[in-house]
């Protein structure tokens, strides 16, 4: 359990987070969850017994700083529609499931927790954006050799809706309890999948014309070993 400062509706207030949550293979089309379990494969990250998966992970991974380290050169970023129950309601942030490579070939649960993941110090409130929800756009930008690219952008409708999610996560139940924050899956990279010097990450909503934005500089601590 941890408690984070967030933005919302323009008021900035300490919220307590007691369970994060990473769903992952979370995509309405098949075509599309079998394209990124491909790229994982191609990384030795061994194919999922069901989809979709929720992993458990500690709540203190979750971070809105904007310089973090990560052991070795092994992990990426990938962008998210971010869920956070409050007692008022449910409210959406972008964030990136940053993940140990090398160590998910091995064990997804277990690279899971060797992170921090990051998201948007600013909030939106998902009864705000839930009549247009399927017009919201998701990308992401690395930098490496101080040249910045664009690494992934598409339509959140290549995950499942935020609501049959939850429903799925708990058991056909229609809240995601209070404190709780769950990161809903991504969409394909635009180019090769790799560690980064930064990343930026972006949810834009046409609709209103407004976008939240975060972003990180990563730091690569060595191995000792």
């Amino acid at each position: 359990m941890q408690t984070i400062e967030f933005g919302i509706d323009g008021n900035h207030r300490w919220v307590e987070i007691r369970d994060l949550v990473i769903a992952g293979w979370t995509g309405r089309d098949a075509e599309t969850v079998e394209r990124h379990i491909a790229e994982l494969e191609a990384i030795g990250v061994a194919r999922p017994r069901t989809v979709p998966c929720f992993y458990r992970v500690g709540a203190n991974l979750l971070t809105t700083a904007t310089h973090l380290d990560f052991t070795g050169p092994d992990s990426s970023g990938e962008v998210e529609f971010v869920l956070l129950s409050l007692p008022e309601g449910l409210f959406v942030g972008v964030g990136s499931d940053h993940t140990d490579r090398k160590v998910e070939a091995y064990g997804i649960t277990v690279s899971k927790q060797m992170c921090s993941k990051p998201v948007s110090r600013e909030l939106w409130a998902f009864a705000d954006v839930q009549d247009h929800w399927d017009s919201l756009i998701l990308r992401s930008w690395v930098t490496r050799d101080n040249k910045t690219e664009l690494y992934q952008e598409g339509r959140v409708t290549s995950m499942l809706p935020p609501l049959d999610l939850i429903a799925r996560y708990t058991g056909g139940h229609g809240q995601l309890p209070v404190g709780a924050v769950m990161y809903c899956g991504t969409i394909p990279l635009l180019t090769k999948m790799g560690s980064a010097g930064s990343f930026e990450m972006e949810l834009q909503d046409p609709a209103l014309g407004r976008s939240l934005r975060h972003s990180y500089a990563s730091r690569e601590l060595p191995y000792n070993d």
